[in-house]
C-alpha cells in the first residue's frame, strides 16, 4: 500500500528564502537514502514556499478562478511530501519515527488505489491502468 506523508510548514519554512541548513539537507539525503535503499520510496520532494503557489477554486458551473499565493489565511501549508510503498500502515509509522525532525509535524494518508472503488469497472481500472504506465514511461 502506499502513503502519501505530508511535511506541514512551521511558519518559518513558507517564509520566502528560508531554507534548511547545511546539516539538516545532509540528514534528510541520509535519510532518503535509507528509504530508497529499502524500496519504499516512490517520490519525496520539498516545495517552494506558497508565495510563489497558486490556488485554483471551483464553484459549480462557474469559470474556475485562480487565487496567488501567499495564503497567509491557511492554518496548515505543506512543506514538502514523500509518497512511500509499504506493507501496511505501522511499517510507514515506523519509517517515519526516524525521519530527521527535530520539531513540527507530519500527517500520514494512505493513498486510493483502484481496487479500494468497488463502483470502478474493469474498463475503468484498466484506462487507468494504462495511463499510469504511459506515464511513467512504460
Amino acid at each position: 500500500m502506499r502513503f502519501m506523508v505530508i511535511v506541514k510548514s512551521d511558519g518559518e519554512t513558507d517564509t520566502a528564502g528560508t531554507q534548511p541548513s547545511t546539516e539538516e539537507l545532509e540528514e534528510m539525503g541520509k535519510f532518503n537514502e535509507e528509504l530508497v535503499k529499502a524500496g519504499v520510496m516512490l517520490a519525496g520532494e520539498g516545495l517552494h514556499p506558497s508565495s510563489e503557489g497558486m490556488r485554483i477554486q471551483y464553484s459549480g458551473d462557474s469559470e474556475a478562478r485562480v487565487v496567488d499565493g501567499p495564503f497567509a489565511e491557511s492554518k496548515e501549508l505543506i512543506a514538502g511530501f514523500w509518497i512511500l510503498q509499504v506493507k501496511d500502515k505501522a511499517e510507514v509509522i515506523e519509517w517515519m519515527k526516524r525521519a530527521p525532525f527535530r520539531e513540527g509535524e507530519i500527517e500520514l494518508r494512505r493513498v486510493f488505489e483502484l481496487e479500494d472503488f468497488s463502483n470502478a469497472t474493469p474498463e475503468i481500472v484498466e484506462h487507468e491502468r494504462n495511463l499510469r504506465e504511459q506515464a511513467e514511461g512504460k
